[in-house]
């Protein structure tokens, strides 16, 4: 009896930790959270804002906020550090959302040889030998990829390749959206880059003018491990204590 007791237990507690992944909402270890926020689940423009504290204490505003666009269609809950678990409409490959929920950073993705003057975070320089899988049927879908050969790529190559020398992909953010594990088919190539203009949205990236990318690529710091925070407002507010969110102040205050 005892034995099936502890059994029973042992049982129960795998199950309830396996429910509860990713339930916490913005961990400990994160003392940078970037937060987007659009007024519902079909906006695609919004305001970000960047946020900072000392471990276990309160977040402080960062600056003034930042006008944002995301998804043509809006936004759909992803997968990360939160939001997967959610009842409601979910990302999945070219539906034109942006994923909500929490998600940690990545590397940053660019085609110069070195980050903006002053930023000091992971980065890649991107060359014509590399490409971000958004195939669903490839079996590195959502990774980012170099081929041996650029001069004779693979069929796939084209359509995926991250070097088009275009200036709106000068500096990609890594947003880790379906990272681990990785789901065919739900959403793939998440990035901050820099907007087409001031009302074009994306296809699910989260974009911003060129001036206000770049303050965020010098205030990333790879030591506060920082996360992403992209909600509806209603839905914000309904979590703003469970997953560990700053309260947003009215921005008149911070002027």
């Amino acid at each position: 009896m005892i034995i099936a007791a502890f059994r029973y237990l042992t049982i129960s507690a795998l199950l309830l930790a396996a429910s509860t992944t990713h339930a916490a909402g913005v961990p400990d270890d994160c003392t940078q959270l970037i937060v987007a926020t659009a007024p519902d689940w079909d906006s695609n423009q919004g305001e970000l804002r960047l946020f900072e504290r000392t471990r276990g204490e309160k977040w402080t505003q960062q600056g003034s906020s930042i006008p944002v666009l995301f998804g043509k269609n809006g936004l759909a809950w992803g997968t990360g550090l939160a939001g997967q678990n959610e009842q409601g409409p979910r990302k999945k490959e070219r539906d034109g959302r942006a994923p909500a929920g929490v998600f940690r950073i990545g590397k940053i993705y660019t085609y110069d040889a070195a980050l903006p003057a002053g930023a000091n975070f992971p980065f890649h320089q991107v060359t014509t030998a590399d490409a971000w899988v958004d195939d669903p049927t490839h079996p590195e879908y959502n990774r980012h990829v170099r081929i041996s050969d650029p001069e004779n790529p693979p069929v796939w190559f084209e359509k995926q390749k991250m070097r088009h020398n275009d200036f709106a992909y000068r500096w990609l953010v890594e947003i880790r959206h379906n990272s681990g594990p990785i789901v065919a088919g739900d959403g793939s190539a998440i990035f901050f880059h820099i907007r087409r203009g001031e009302t074009r949205p994306t296809a699910g990236c989260t974009t911003m003018a060129e001036a206000d990318l770049v303050r965020l690529i010098k205030w990333l710091k790879p030591a506060r491990r920082p996360c992403y925070a992209l909600l509806p407002t209603r839905e914000y507010a309904t979590r703003l204590q469970s997953w560990n969110l700053p309260p947003l102040a009215a921005e008149t205050a911070l002027r």
